[in-house]
């Protein structure tokens, strides 16, 4: 029988940091009056809230690590977890089209891709290249994915006529996902491409195997805690400076999800990692993080949770300073007489911070971890 592993607490706690700033930059009291750096960027570039989503799908390769490392070397195991990883996968999918019907139920419209379904068919990814290759081959996967994506991106022609580019509309990845999708059924505001289409889903994958990479070496038995930290800070810095020179010639972009951005995306998840890797794990130093396990040991949960909650608060409608308003922006509402309309949102996007996490106490009260 196999030991069930120990949870790795600066991992959870990490998870629930990025978790917390997800919610927080989703749903802000208006999305009219954001601060800088919780938006996305425009286009080419980085901002704080597009290192979210990345930092989500390189914990899912740790995760795949911790939990299959003993279960790898074991040949006959390796269907069951890949048809296990595959019913995940099709659930989640399932989960965040549901999701998108709940606010909006037309089928003739519904959008494909999203965050949740590309999380799904990234970790499926990923599981059956970690079950089924070693560790040299993971690296030429991982190296192989990010060149193919450059030379398609970059080097290609579109089929509907125009030259290889990386404009919106235009570049490789948003004709796959007209073609594939149809406008009718990618994401409405761009309504042309989508920022989690099908292209793009190739370097993601990408971040998840640097995950996994940083997830056997912290696994390491042969290795002492306080020289894995340092060469989790170097790996972290290098990739941060592979990112910034590939930025050269493949600007760093999220909505492409470029090789440069999951360079230079990874070396600063793995700083991260590696800083609260250091504090929690080697000096025990988290006395005043608990409340981060809250939401990072049901992180999913977590996640959908602040996607369904907006939609039934939205269902009220109250009059508030002489207007009619939804239960979301109710709040922003109240505190906007008091505050900048950008501290008002920030504010009211914390409060709702607060409101899952209070919603997800007891199930971490209760040690319940709620796998889909």
């Amino acid at each position: 029988m196999i030991e069930k592993e120990p949870r790795l607490q600066s991992l959870d706690i990490f998870r629930g940091i990025t978790i917390a700033a997800m919610i927080l930059v989703n749903t802000p009291g208006d999305w009219g009056h954001i601060y800088a750096p919780l938006e996305h960027s425009k286009w080419n570039g980085c901002t704080p809230t597009d290192l979210v989503f990345p930092s989500f799908l390189f914990m899912v390769g740790i995760s795949i690590v911790y939990a299959l490392q003993k279960k790898k070397i074991i040949k006959d195991l390796h269907k069951g977890i890949i048809i296990k990883a595959f019913k995940r996968m099709v659930l989640m999918i399932c989960i965040g089209l549901a999701i998108q019907l709940l606010y909006n139920f037309d089928f003739r419209h519904l959008r494909f891709p999203g965050v949740l379904q590309r999380i799904a068919v990234v970790y499926f990814v990923a599981t059956v290249c970690y079950l089924k290759f070693n560790n040299q081959a993971l690296y030429y996967i991982f190296f192989t994915a990010l060149v193919s994506y450059y030379i398609i991106m970059v080097f290609i022609p579109i089929p509907d006529g125009h030259l290889a580019n990386l404009e919106p509309s235009t570049n490789m990845a948003a004709y796959i996902d007209r073609f594939v999708f149809s406008v009718d059924h990618l994401n409405h505001s761009t309504k042309t491409w989508d920022r989690v289409g099908l292209l793009s889903t190739i370097p993601a994958i990408g971040t998840t195997l640097f995950g996994i990479k940083v997830g056997e070496w912290i696994k390491r038995t042969d290795v002492d805690s306080e020289n894995k930290t340092v060469w989790l800070f170097i790996a972290g810095i290098a990739a941060i400076i592979a990112g910034l020179a590939a930025n050269l010639f493949f600007p760093i972009n999220k909505s492409l999800w470029t090789s440069s951005y999951v360079l230079y995306s990874a070396g600063i998840c793995t700083l991260g990692l590696t800083i609260t890797y250091w504090f929690v794990d080697v000096n025990k130093q988290n006395k005043y993080l608990w409340p981060f396990l809250v939401l990072g040991t049901n992180a999913i949960t977590a996640y959908i949770l602040s996607e369904i909650v907006p939609g039934f608060i939205n269902f009220i409608k109250l009059n508030s300073n002489g207007q009619r308003v939804t239960g979301m922006k109710l709040l922003y509402s109240q505190l906007s007489p008091y505050f900048s309309p950008k501290n008002a949102s920030l504010l009211s996007a914390v409060c709702f911070v607060l409101f899952i996490w209070l919603i997800m106490y007891p199930l971490y009260k209760k040690n319940i971890i709620i796998k889909l």
